[in-house]
């Protein structure tokens, strides 16, 4: 069975949704984003967030705290934009236009920012071909099979294309629950080193649009300049401010993070299917007949992240209360049940 014509092309667009599966079971339950479904507790913002400019003050308070939290050298090490994606095409320009190549599979837009930037881009699924190029591109934790590459080889990469006037950037969207000891926060005083970091899917507030470019003081010098004054809004400031300086919330919400990715990885194995990778706010699945377990939970208002250019892999983020839970366990049932008696009958 091949995936359907129109299917998602990146996850959490529920308008595509409704339009492949018009018949299912609403509201969707959406596991087809890394969002964290249990945000970070909503709070009643100042109303000067909302009527006055942004304040330079605020901006830099927010640089602070998250140079400390991701462990930066320094707050001249992080520039804050409204959300990582706009800082891709940025971050490509940084080099001259040359040979970007990215490690995949993994997160389209990379390749799609650095041809943006004027760059040749490959997709390589070789670490060690990345040695070779102007700009290298690795998302670690990867996205979508939480693959991780380990620091020390992260470093040597980064030396040997500085060497070459080459630059590494690394994607660090999901290592707020990744291991944090291969993260290059540390390490971005170097030049010819980017690492960036997003704000929305472990705090649970995508649609706030924040994320963080780190690198040398220089760099983040030039990047400010592509944003020029009030680059990140009121609401987002205060927000930022004040969760990643709660420590104590990110510590407690890693722990049940975790818990709910084994009590995923347990339901879903229950129905015959293994987990193959992700991280605590993702899991990664490859089967034969993943594109049926795709649309047989889409049809029952249940929504999965699938790739049209991998028929054979699946993404599920976690349920956000014991009713989605009980949605998905109930799909995963009777799409179960429907592939035993396929099974029988086959062999009649």
């Amino acid at each position: 069975m091949k995936l359907l014509e129109g299917a998602v092309d990146h996850g959490g667009s529920l308008g595509r949704a409704r339009a492949l599966f018009p018949n299912a079971l609403q509201p969707f339950v959406d596991l087809s984003t890394g969002i964290n479904p249990h945000s970070y507790p909503l709070f009643e913002l100042p109303a000067t967030s909302l009527w006055r400019l942004p304040e330079a003050a605020r901006a830099r308070e927010l640089t602070e705290i998250a140079a400390g939290t991701y462990g930066a050298p320094s707050p001249a090490n992080v520039v804050a934009a409204p959300g990582t994606q706009i800082l891709l095409p940025r971050v490509a320009s940084l080099v001259r236009p040359g040979k970007a190549l990215v490690l995949g599979p993994t997160y389209a837009e990379h390749a799609r920012a650095a041809a943006i930037a004027g760059h040749q881009v490959t997709e390589v699924s070789d670490f060690a071909a990345l040695a070779d190029a102007d700009l290298a591109i690795i998302v670690n934790p990867n996205n979508p099979d939480g693959r991780v590459i380990e620091r020390d080889r992260l470093l040597a990469l980064a030396a040997g294309l500085r060497a070459r006037g080459g630059l590494l950037v690394v994607d660090e969207a999901f290592m707020d629950v990744g291991p944090r000891e291969h993260s290059l926060a540390g390490d971005v005083d170097q030049r010819g080193l980017v690492v960036l970091r997003s704000f929305g899917k472990f705090f649970g507030l995508a649609g706030l649009r924040l994320g963080f470019a780190l690198s040398d003081a220089a760099t983040v010098g030039w990047l400010e300049t592509q944003f020029g004054p009030w680059a990140v809004a009121g609401p987002a400031l205060d927000y930022g401010i004040r969760a990643l300086a709660d420590i104590g919330w990110q510590d407690a919400m890693r722990a049940s993070l975790a818990e709910g990715a084994a009590r995923l990885d347990a339901l879903f194995g229950r129905f015959g299917v293994p987990v193959a990778g992700g991280t605590t706010l993702f899991r990664y699945f490859s089967l034969p007949d993943a594109a049926s377990l795709f649309s047989a939970l889409g049809k029952r208002g249940v929504l999965l992240r699938h790739f049209c250019d991998r028929p054979h892999v699946l993404r599920a983020g976690l349920p956000g209360c014991q009713e989605e839970w009980r949605r998905l366990e109930s799909a995963l049932a009777e799409w179960a049940t429907r592939r035993e008696d396929r099974q029988k009958g086959s062999k009649q």
